[in-house]
C-alpha cells in the first residue's frame, strides 16, 4: 500500500521536474557558477548574458514560427546575413536614412519568406529541404552583393570606388543595451500574445497539430503557412538589423553562428512548462539557458572549440525529455 502511495508522488516530480526542468537548470546552474565565480552575479554580467542572447533570441522566435505549422526554418541565418548586408549597404553605399535602410533590409528578407513558402506550400518541397536551399541561394546572394568582402564605414568598394555613408547614431544604439534587450522582450511578449491570445495565433497551432483536419474546419492552411514562415524571415531579418548595429559593420556569413543556438533555443521552449509545443516563451527560456551556461564556461576558462560539445548536449537532454514525454 505504501508503495502506490508513493507511485503518484514520484510521477508528480517526474512531471514537475519534465514541465520546469528547463527553469531549474538556469537556477542550478546560476547558483553553480555564482558559487565558483561570485562575479558571474554582478549586474554587469547578468547585463552581458542579456545582450548576448538578444540576436539568438529573435531569430529564435522566427524559428518558434515556422515550428508552428509544424514547419522548420534552416535559412534564418543566411537571412541575417543578407539583412546585414542590406542595411550596411544602405547606409555606406546609398547614403540611406534610418527608415529606409532598415525597410530596404527587412523587404528584402521579406523575399526570401515568400520564396521558402512558394517552394513549401505550392510546390510542395519538404520544408527541410526547401530552407536547407535557400540557405544556399541567400548566403551565395549576400556573398556576390557585396562582392566577397566586408562593409563598413570609409571602406571603399572592392572596385575602388569611395563611399562617403554614415550609420545613423539611432542605429548604432539599437544594438547596445538597454535598446537590444528591450527589443528583444518586446518581439517576445508580441509574439506570445500573437500565438496564445489572437484567433490567427491559435489557428497557426491547428495547422501544425493536424493539417487535414484544420483544412475541413475551414482554416486556410496555405495562408498559415505562408504566414509563419514570412514571420520567420522577418524576424531573422530584425535579428541581422540588430546584429549590423551591433557590429557596425557587414561580415560575410555573419549570421550563420546563429543557426544552431537558435534552433536549440527553440526546441528547449518545447518543454517549458508542460507545453509540448513551439512557444515564445519558452524560447526565451531556452536561449537563457544556453546564454547561462555559455557565459559560465566561458569565465571558467573552458575552450571554446568545447563550448558546441556542452550546448549539443544540453539541446539533446531537453529533446529526450521533450519526446520522451510525448512518448
Amino acid at each position: 500500500m505504501a508503495a502506490k502511495a508513493q507511485t503518484p508522488i514520484r510521477l508528480q516530480v517526474v512531471n514537475f521536474i519534465t514541465q520546469w526542468g528547463t527553469v531549474l537548470t538556469i537556477l542550478v546552474l546560476v547558483v553553480f557558477f555564482a558559487v565558483w565565480m561570485p562575479p558571474f552575479i554582478s549586474p554587469s554580467n547578468l547585463l552581458t548574458i542579456l545582450r548576448s542572447i538578444s540576436i539568438v533570441t529573435v531569430i529564435a522566435i522566427g524559428i518558434t514560427l515556422s515550428l508552428t505549422v509544424n514547419g522548420f526554418d534552416l535559412s534564418v541565418g543566411s537571412v541575417a546575413t543578407l539583412a546585414d548586408a542590406l542595411v550596411i549597404s544602405a547606409f555606406v553605399w546609398y547614403e540611406f536614412g534610418l527608415l529606409p535602410a532598415i525597410l530596404i533590409a527587412l523587404g528584402g528578407c521579406l523575399m526570401v519568406g515568400l520564396l521558402n513558402s512558394f517552394l513549401i506550400v505550392k510546390l510542395r518541397i519538404p520544408d527541410l529541404l526547401a530552407t536547407l536551399s535557400m540557405l544556399f541561394i541567400v548566403e551565395g546572394v549576400a556573398t556576390t552583393y557585396t562582392g566577397g568582402g566586408s562593409i563598413s564605414e570609409g571602406m571603399p568598394r572592392l572596385d575602388g570606388t569611395e563611399t562617403f555613408g554614415k550609420l545613423d547614431p539611432v542605429f548604432k544604439a539599437i544594438g547596445s543595451a538597454p535598446w537590444i534587450i528591450v527589443i528583444m522582450l518586446v518581439v517576445v511578449l508580441l509574439v506570445h500574445l500573437f500565438l496564445n491570445q489572437t484567433k490567427h495565433g491559435r489557428y497557426l497551432y491547428v495547422v501544425g497539430g493536424n493539417l487535414e483536419a484544420a483544412r475541413l474546419s475551414g482554416i486556410p492552411v496555405e495562408r498559415y503557412r505562408t504566414l509563419a514562415y514570412v514571420l520567420s524571415a522577418l524576424l531573422a531579418a530584425l535579428g541581422g538589423v540588430i546584429l549590423a548595429s551591433r557590429i557596425g559593420s557587414s561580415q560575410i556569413n555573419a549570421g550563420a553562428g546563429y543557426l544552431m543556438p537558435a534552433v536549440a533555443a527553440a526546441y528547449i521552449g518545447f518543454s517549458v512548462g508542460g507545453a509540448g509545443r513551439p512557444n515564445a516563451m519558452g524560447t526565451l527560456l531556452g536561449a537563457v539557458l544556453m546564454g547561462v551556461l555559455e557565459n559560465g564556461l566561458v569565465m571558467m576558462s573552458v575552450p571554446y572549440y568545447s563550448l558546441n560539445i556542452v550546448k549539443g548536449g544540453v539541446l539533446a537532454i531537453a529533446l529526450a525529455s521533450t519526446y520522451f514525454r510525448k512518448k
